[in-house]
């Protein structure tokens, strides 16, 4: 019986260990809030299977289902390296689980849980800043839940030069919405909504929870 309570304790205490690294390892573990009834990271993708250090951190902008991500700030570079921008052609009707950037236990949002954010009757919504850069906060009503999206603008589809930094911020939805495009909410300080964006462009991505 002593024995038996010794390995329980043991197992205990490995597990215990196992989440207290997990959790230490802020790069890939997000407490996550719940926004309108979903699971949102606090934070953006950065480098595939990581997050940005803090909510206000740009991250790494993503090409429509394609997980090489690309910086947010010159000079251009992505997460293998490489320095010359790719236009990147996806068929596929939906952001595949195999080409999703983030980390273990989330995943790129729906057209529909992205749109949740939309709803004004369940979410506040308010620009602003936070420590010094430029953003939305969206607020849940009934919890007073929030996360905070920061406006890093996008590169182009073309050639992958930056755009509307710091004015406008561009998020994707794993959804298909178009022939070359797929749904995004874009914001900017007055105004918020979405719609479709060129497949080929770099957007950022906001994770929800499986």
């Amino acid at each position: 019986m002593i024995i038996k309570k010794v390995h329980i304790l043991i197992a205990t205490l490995s597990l215990s260990t196992a989440l207290f690294a997990q959790k230490a390892d802020n790069s890939t573990f997000d407490e996550g809030v719940i926004i309108n009834g979903i699971k949102w990271a606090t934070r953006n993708v950065d480098k595939p299977g990581t997050f940005a250090a803090k909510p206000e951190d740009a991250g790494m902008f993503y090409q429509w289902n394609c997980k090489i991500g690309w910086s947010a700030t010159e000079p251009i570079i992505n997460s293998n390296g490489g320095t010359i921008w790719d236009v990147v052609v996806s068929e596929s009707s939906k952001w595949k689980r195999a080409n999703d950037p983030s980390p273990n236990g989330w995943r790129v949002p729906t057209k529909k849980e992205l749109r949740t954010l939309l709803n004004t009757k369940k979410v506040n919504q308010e620009g602003g800043t936070e420590n010094g850069i430029s953003g939305k906060r969206f607020t849940d009503k009934t919890t007073g839940n929030s996360i905070f999206l920061p406006a890093v603008g996008y590169r182009n589809y073309s050639d992958g030069a930056l755009y509307r930094v710091g004015e406008f911020g561009f998020y994707w939805s794993g959804t298909r919405d178009g022939i070359y495009s797929a749904y995004n909410v874009g914001f900017c300080s007055w105004d918020t909504g979405g719609g479709p964006f060129d497949c080929f462009s770099g957007l950022s991505l906001r994770s929800v929870a499986e």
